[in-house]
């Protein structure tokens, strides 16, 4: 068993890889589940715990589901020394964490990811939260988990989008600073795509150390952590104007990533070979990086705008030189309007 301690502010979280039969056992008496109809299926029909199943999706990422899933904690008894657990992806890691992060002022948490984004970004680092207004993620807390349990086996059954989707959000991290990631990615191309275990388990492992090289570092993303966000202001906000039917969260993030790239190159701050590179990594996996023609540039910098990351007025971007070399900054509507028209 592999196991990583990371410090979230005065909080740890433990990191477990386990076997597929150890994923829901627990110590405590008193235990909710949150699954959706897919990952639900992935275990057996009777499990040692309460439980709710919702429905699947990020349309699902909304208050009705926090009742819902409160509803069910007061209805079994829970309290505040009870263990929310989300069994699921992000959508259900995010909601299961916002839920017992409110629940009696806050009760504790345990994260199963089975996917692949869940596992390498989204189930560390201690955000919650749900959309509202139709905006990503408007809503939430932090609120780190106890644990992360992952077990790779879970993405044997994953489909194809939803892998490189996580996968996506891999890509990231190497961007960020992890050479070996994008050595992983470029040499192993084959391994990677065929989901060989011990590569995946290696990527995964990687990811969760640049993630929670940020976290240990910023808690509540006042400074640096905001690097994480590479990419997820131009995805978010095309996420939001095709209200989050039309692109997978990965597949908005490698879109956003690249239009940061170019954003950069535009201002004169980001080196163009380093995006030419980017640009040959995420070829190499067919990401569509194609801006639909029924996508309004003026909506889509409407969403920018209330990014839930501004600082008064100001939508700051993260925008790189180089690999490494990542910062803050913000942009203005010129060009904004010649990189979503590009």
């Amino acid at each position: 068993m592999k196991e990583h301690t990371v410090i979230i502010g005065n909080k740890k979280t433990t990191v477990r890889f386990l076997s597929l039969i150890d994923l829901l056992y627990f110590e405590h008496k008193s235990v909710l589940a949150v699954f959706d109809t897919n990952t639900r299926k992935l275990f057996p029909n009777t499990i040692p715990v309460e439980e709710i199943v919702l429905q699947p999706g990020e349309i699902t990422k909304k208050w009705d589901s926090i009742e819902a899933i409160l509803s069910k904690a007061v209805d079994v008894g829970a309290a505040r020394d009870s263990l929310f657990v989300g069994v699921g992806g992000g959508v259900v890691c995010d909601m299961t964490a916002f839920a017992g992060s409110i629940y009696m002022r806050g009760a504790e948490i345990i994260l199963i990811p089975t996917t692949l984004l869940a596992m390498a970004d989204a189930a560390l680092g201690g955000k919650t939260g749900i959309d509202f207004l139709k905006f990503k993620n408007m809503i939430g807390t932090f609120a780190p988990a106890a644990e992360v349990r992952i077990c790779i086996d879970l993405l044997d059954s994953l489909p194809d989008r939803e892998y490189m989707s996580g996968l996506a959000e891999i890509i990231k991290h190497g961007l960020l600073w992890d050479t070996e990631i994008l050595n992983i990615l470029t040499n192993q191309y084959e391994a990677v795509l065929e989901r060989d275990h011990d590569v995946l388990i290696k990527l995964v492992e990687l990811s969760i150390g640049v993630k929670a090289w940020y976290v240990e570092q910023d808690a509540v993303e006042s400074g640096i952590r905001a690097h994480l966000n590479l990419g997820h202001t131009f995805g978010h906000a095309l996420e939001s104007v095709s209200n989050f039917t039309g692109f997978s969260h990965g597949e908005a993030v490698i879109w956003g990533i690249i239009k940061a790239l170019k954003t950069g190159v535009i201002m004169g701050v980001t080196d163009s070979n380093w995006l030419t590179e980017v640009l040959k990594l995420v070829e190499k996996y067919s990401y569509n990086l194609q801006t639909p023609d029924d996508i309004d540039t003026l909506a889509i910098i409407n969403a920018l705008k209330k990014d839930k990351k501004k600082k008064g007025s100001s939508v700051q971007f993260v925008l790189q030189k180089n690999q490494g070399t990542t910062f803050l900054s913000p942009v203005n509507d010129e060009v904004l309007v010649e990189v979503l028209n590009g």
